[in-house]
């Protein structure tokens, strides 16, 4: 069965720190590009982080730059992201995602998410 599965969600204080993972099934991640969405209440859903396939380079959204971190065990299947000094608005559900193209078509796989709840 092909799925992404998130963990690592939960409530955190300001200042405070979680890893989030996302393990595969099904196919392999190191085929894929990789990134992390979050969806606050009552806003779109938008990037946070992505990792080339190609060579490993990490993108990140402004927000998030110099506190978050992404990265992938390609042994395990399995991408995270390391968030650092966390910040209310950095409240949302955290979705993982793969993307390749496979010929004409596009391949994309989603998580159903994880909550992170940053408050005092």
């Amino acid at each position: 069965q092909v799925q992404l599965v998130e963990s690592g969600g939960g409530l955190v204080q300001p200042g405070g720190s979680l890893r989030l993972s996302c393990a595969a099934s099904g196919f392999s991640l190191d085929a894929y590009l990789i990134g992390w969405f979050r969806q606050a209440p009552g806003k779109e859903r938008e990037g946070v982080s992505c990792m080339m396939r190609s060579d490993g380079s990490p993108y990140y959204a402004d927000s998030v730059r110099g506190r978050f971190v992404i990265s992938r065990d390609n042994a395990k299947n399995t991408v995270y992201l390391q968030m650092n000094n966390l910040k209310p608005d950095d409240t949302a559900v955290y979705y993982c995602h793969a993307y390749r193209i496979a010929g004409d078509a596009e391949v994309t796989y989603w998580g159903k998410g994880t909550l992170v709840t940053v408050s005092s």
